[in-house]
């Protein structure tokens, strides 16, 4: 009589099928625009999203992409996510994206954590110094998404069913999920950001000053004696942790304000333009349509149509 074969282990590609869709059956409750949850720092977003709504400053996160695909600018280079990948975000950056919906009629779903820096720098203290760097490019980089990351997230997004739980057990899985973006393509980058933090007058200083005065006109040797650096070495770690310039990070933070200005502020595209620090109006409009791929005039209007029908 013979024996029964043994069953044969899931495929991996199923087991991650199934855990994508666990994960998406518990964030069915998402929208178009970020929806908070009840787990700390833990943002939903699913469906149609404009592309006007995904040209913004970004806070400091890790993105995953669970349904769809997601195509962002960042950092001086574009990004093509396709489910399941994710992105990091580590420092309040200007973006721009765009977003495709699911095969066989799914909707596009990400989810995203908002990064504590004080859980990370636990984290990093707490790590061997040979945990893996991945590489140290300047780029950005869209990073797959393996299946043990995945579990972490649905670990963590498990959570929603029992919120009770939260106080205990979502400071482990957030720290499960950093390990392994730590661990990943970008996890050098999450590293450069701590020794940066380490400093007492550092170069993550100098980027909160270009984030809030940015309409202010400055020297970069400015900049750099802020962070007690030489020129030459901010120029260089300020690139390595944004992806752009000094300048160029000013510059698409002006582009993103006169955007707002022009689309719900009524105001014309000259007016935008030095409202945002321009000098030359016919700089600015080469320079807005670089980025946004329309004239400020046709993009405004073509979000302020987008705005009426929705």
């Amino acid at each position: 009589m013979k024996k029964a074969a043994c069953p044969q282990p899931p495929r991996l590609f199923d087991l991650v099928q199934r855990v994508l869709q666990e994960i998406a059956e518990l964030c069915s409750g998402a929208a178009s625009q970020p929806t908070l949850t009840v787990l700390p720092r833990v943002l939903l977003i699913k469906g149609q999203v404009p592309d006007h709504q995904l040209a913004a400053i970004y806070e400091p996160c890790i993105g995953l992409v669970v349904q769809g695909a997601k195509i962002i600018a960042v950092g001086g280079r574009t990004l093509h996510l396709r489910a399941p990948a994710y992105f990091v975000i580590p420092v309040d950056m200007p973006a721009t994206g765009r977003v495709l919906q699911g095969a066989n009629g799914l909707p596009y779903l990400s989810v995203g954590l908002q990064l504590d820096h004080n859980a990370l720098f636990d984290l990093l203290n707490d790590l061997p110094e040979a945990l893996p760097h991945g590489r140290t490019a300047n780029d950005f980089s869209a990073c797959a998404a393996n299946a043990d990351f995945l579990n972490a997230w649905l670990r963590m997004l498990r959570l929603l069913r029992t919120p009770e739980h939260i106080p205990g057990l979502a400071p482990a899985y957030e720290r499960e999920i950093l390990y392994h973006v730590l661990s990943g393509p970008e996890g050098w980058r999450l590293r450069r950001l701590f020794h940066a933090h380490q400093k007492s007058s550092s170069i993550v200083q100098a980027i909160q000053w270009v984030r809030k005065n940015y309409l202010e006109s400055f020297e970069v040797s400015q900049l750099a004696d802020r962070a007690c650096m030489g020129l030459t070495t901010f120029h260089r770690r300020f690139k390595q942790i944004t992806g752009l310039t000094p300048i160029q990070f000013q510059k698409q933070l002006r582009l993103l304000e006169a955007r707002k200005l022009l689309a719900f502020g009524g105001y014309s595209a000259t007016d935008a333009a030095l409202k945002t620090g321009y000098e030359s109006v016919s700089q600015f409009n080469r320079e807005y349509s670089r980025f946004f791929g329309a004239s400020p005039r046709k993009d405004a209007a073509q979000i302020q149509r987008l705005e009426s029908e929705g």
